[in-house]
């Protein structure tokens, strides 16, 4: 089971790039904040289907619950809003890189010190290891695109567009 949710959130994270690309598109020809209308717009209408058809009934409702625990919903909106930005001007692949490095470094933080009522997973070599190997990929995925797009600026200066 832990490995079809491995792959799960593989699939997941490849939709979430999918998704980057084609918002930050949609974003530069409507606006940032359009696009983030969209997304949560046809999200919320997917998801009142699935839970009408599929959620099966539990013991307390999303009024029953402690309040904090509702104010996780707001952390999707600067999400969207950051992605569509940051793709139009850093691209897919930086952008992603980014956010994958800044959601594991405040997992580990979470696990680590058992925040937001999970349980305590401490900090060891390997996943300080883990963060350090992010962190370099995402410079040499910057310093990789950095030439081409200066490049691409330049050229598209001199042809006049």
């Amino acid at each position: 089971m832990t490995i079809i949710m491995i792959l799960l959130a593989v699939v997941g994270g490849a939709m979430l790039s999918i998704q980057a690309a084609i918002n930050g598109q949609l974003g530069s020809q409507v606006g940032v904040f359009k696009s983030a209308f969209l997304t949560f717009s046809v999200g919320a209408l997917i998801t009142a289907l699935l839970i009408f058809f599929f959620e099966p009934k539990h013991a307390l409702t999303l009024l029953d619950v402690p309040k904090w625990q509702l104010v996780g919903a707001l952390f999707g909106v600067p999400y969207i809003v950051i992605m569509v930005l940051a793709v139009q001007r850093i691209g897919t692949a930086i952008a992603t890189v980014a956010v994958i490095f800044g959601q594991l470094t405040m997992s580990m933080l979470i696990d680590n010190f058992g925040w937001l009522g999970n349980n305590a997973i401490p900090f060891s070599t390997s996943r300080i290891g883990a963060v350090i190997c992010l962190g370099i990929a995402l410079f040499f995925i910057y310093s990789s695109s950095k030439p081409k797009t200066a490049a691409a600026k330049k050229t598209g200066l001199q042809t006049g567009q």
